[in-house]
């Protein structure tokens, strides 16, 4: 236990302040128990990190992190944790990667051992991080009653160009971009000279946090992460066996290849010698669960397990550059168009157009010369254009979505 509060206060102490991700202002952290999910590399780990050091500035002894791959919790359980931090004054416990937390027995797991102290220590707040995979893990413990769930997406363009040093501005909503996009791509462009260079950059390697450690081996780390998650996260909470994973790879590269993809499944099954349709359709949740696809339906509905999707594209921009050194441009506008739409909004395909929102908005993306005849007739229909500074009517650039979040 020693051990783990020197390293616990190396950690927070070394922590960068510099810059907090949007969700650190949005999670209620007076709720007992939080989870926050996300991809591998979004910033989960810091968010915590960044939170601890703030309370320990009134507390030091009532807080801990640590994470749960630690070879302390080989032969500990949380339960005896939580207790003796609790007699030593203990009231934030930080957890890291709970899905790597080894069991102790077949009948319980890191999500009943937190149930057990919810309702154990009703003095005592829990935080704790794991893969985006959480949401389809079905755990010993029920939570869902208990706990607060968020997710972390990767850097949008808005947070990225706070990152970088080129601009400090406030995120904004849907319906501002909409009615103001004149004033604020104006207002934006007055204070950053250029954007359209920035944005390039970002496309290619600005959704993950860790591109400022090492720009040019970025796409070769993101490359190593996505195995990870195909060989480690993925099998961790859903039991496949290594047969599977070798076609959720095969799988994947179809799709990546493909983009925008329309799935055939007929074909897809013949590829991956898979006889059973709803096995193949829960590959695709699978992938995307793990965001690494993003699965996009005529309707949006609870249960979409059963359903094929209409089309298929990669979670981020970035992941499209591990299959393609030259990815389809028009599939990058979709890609990036779609992932920062859906943070805060409901993304289904119209009948005309590429998107609709909320069952609201249309939006067709294009490069600079994309014209409303596609969608002229359309009501709420709006063009969202690549490689222009400014708009004009109902003609909004790019880039500018990437300020949703």
């Amino acid at each position: 236990m020693t051990e783990l509060f020197q390293i616990s206060n190396n950690l927070i102490n070394h922590v960068s302040q510099d810059f907090k991700r949007f969700l650190y202002r949005q999670v209620d952290w007076n709720a007992r128990l939080v989870e926050i999910n996300g991809a591998r590399g979004t910033g989960k780990t810091t968010l915590l990190l960044q939170k601890a050091f703030e309370l320990m500035r009134t507390d030091a002894d009532s807080v801990l992190y640590t994470t749960l791959e630690d070879p302390f919790f080989y032969n500990n359980n949380l339960i005896d944790l939580a207790d003796e931090f609790r007699k030593l004054g203990g009231r934030y416990l930080f957890l890291d990667e709970v899905h790597r937390y080894p069991a102790k027995n077949p009948g319980s797991d890191w999500s009943a051992e937190l149930k057990i102290i919810y309702d154990r220590y009703p003095g005592l707040k829990v935080y704790y991080t794991g893969s985006s995979l959480l949401r389809i893990y079905k755990g010993k413990g029920d939570l869902s009653r208990r706990k607060t769930t968020y997710n972390l997406p990767g850097l949008s363009f808005r947070e990225y160009l706070y990152f970088t040093g080129v601009l400090d501005f406030n995120a904004l909503s849907l319906d501002d971009i909409l009615k103001n996009n004149i004033k604020l791509t104006t207002e934006i462009l007055n204070k950053t000279g250029v954007i359209i260079p920035h944005f390039r950059n970002y496309i290619k390697t600005g959704y993950f946090p860790y591109y400022l450690e090492s720009q040019e081996h970025y796409l070769s780390r993101l490359k190593d992460v996505i195995t990870v998650i195909l060989e480690n996260d993925i099998p961790s909470v859903s039991e496949i066996p290594f047969e599977t994973v070798l076609k959720l790879k095969k799988l994947l590269g179809l799709i990546a290849s493909g983009v925008p993809f329309t799935p055939n499944l007929t074909n897809l099954k013949k590829e991956l010698f898979i006889a059973d349709q709803r096995t193949l359709l829960r590959y695709f949740s699978l992938l995307e669960k793990a965001e690494l696809i993003y699965n996009l339906r005529k309707e949006s509905r609870e249960n979409q397990l059963l359903r094929k999707p209409d089309k298929i594209l990669p979670d981020n921009t970035n992941l499209t550059y591990c299959f393609n050194a030259n990815p389809d441009t028009g599939t990058l506008r979709e890609i990036f168009l779609v992932r920062n739409l859906r943070v805060h909004h409901v993304v289904t395909v119209p009948a005309k157009g590429d998107f609709l929102v909320d069952g609201t908005y249309t939006f067709e993306a294009g490069g600079k010369n994309k014209t409303m005849k596609q969608i002229q007739h359309t009501e709420n229909a709006f063009l969202a254009l690549d490689d222009i500074e400014t708009g004009h009517g109902r003609t909004i650039p790019l880039w500018l979505f990437g300020f949703l979040y």
